[in-house]
């Protein structure tokens, strides 16, 4: 994901208003690697600015998703996350605490059985237990 700063121009530059809740969201989504719903930004972004409207905070999301700046992921809890790290990755799932975890596979999974089919996107999402609950 690009810097706020970079961001607000490009909002700019497709014909988006960039506010200053807007602004919020970029900087908490920023370096942001906790995956975080809309709810739990809504519920930071108050703590900075109250007042900021849920909606603001969906429309904000789906905007930036629509210009690939994030991932929109569901996995499987009734709401999305999202991830700023748009560069491909997996990911892993606590069943306990549902912390979620990027995860970088070094080599190129063998796909047996899909001769002639062309993928266009795929997601991998391990699931278990974290180091701290398991503890």
């Amino acid at each position: 994901m690009r810097s706020p700063a970079e961001l607000s121009q490009a909002f700019r530059q497709s014909g988006l208003k960039v506010t200053p809740q807007r602004q919020l969201l970029f900087r908490l989504l920023h370096g942001n690697t906790s995956h975080p719903s809309a709810d739990v930004l809504f519920a930071l972004a108050s703590q900075a600015m109250p007042g900021i409207s849920l909606r603001t905070v969906y429309q904000t999301l789906n905007d930036l998703a629509l210009m690939g700046e994030l991932q929109s992921i569901d996995f499987g809890t009734g709401s999305a996350r999202f991830d700023p790290n748009v560069t491909e990755h997996q990911h892993a799932m606590c069943n306990e605490c549902g912390a979620v975890h990027d995860v970088f596979v070094a080599d190129e999974p063998k796909m047996l059985g899909l001769d002639g089919f062309d993928v266009h996107a795929a997601q991998i999402v391990y699931h278990g237990v974290c180091a701290g609950c398991a503890s």
